[in-house]
């Protein structure tokens, strides 16, 4: 996997309004205004979220009538999960290896 998308999917996910908004829209779709509702912050910020969200391929959207309507897009978190696997195996071998050495000291 191209580490330039990795890096466009962990930008989108490293700012907490964008969390924000991907948590909210967990629980179904829902229109932009309706998205921006509790964020405390204005339309057009939301726009520019979702824009980097979109992005980074974990948000999309659609016209319904004269409602912009957004949910999750699988595809960016497919290609994360897909990252972090791959990152799994090194990650737990160092985390054996800790654990041996903490083992060793307490022998």
């Amino acid at each position: 996997m191209p580490a330039a998308k990795i890096d466009t999917i962990l930008h989108a996910l490293g700012d907490p309004t964008r969390r924000a908004m991907v948590e909210r829209l967990s629980h179904g779709p829902m229109s932009v205004s309706k998205l921006a509702e509790p964020l405390n912050v204005t339309l057009t910020a939301v726009g520019q979220h979702l824009k980097v969200l979109k992005k980074g391929g974990l948000v999309k959207s659609q016209k319904d009538g004269r409602v912009r309507v957004c949910m999750l897009d699988a595809a960016g978190f497919a290609q994360l999960r897909s990252w972090i696997d791959q990152q799994r195996p090194a990650l737990e071998k160092q985390l054996d290896r800790l654990g041996e050495i903490l083992e060793e000291e307490d022998s």
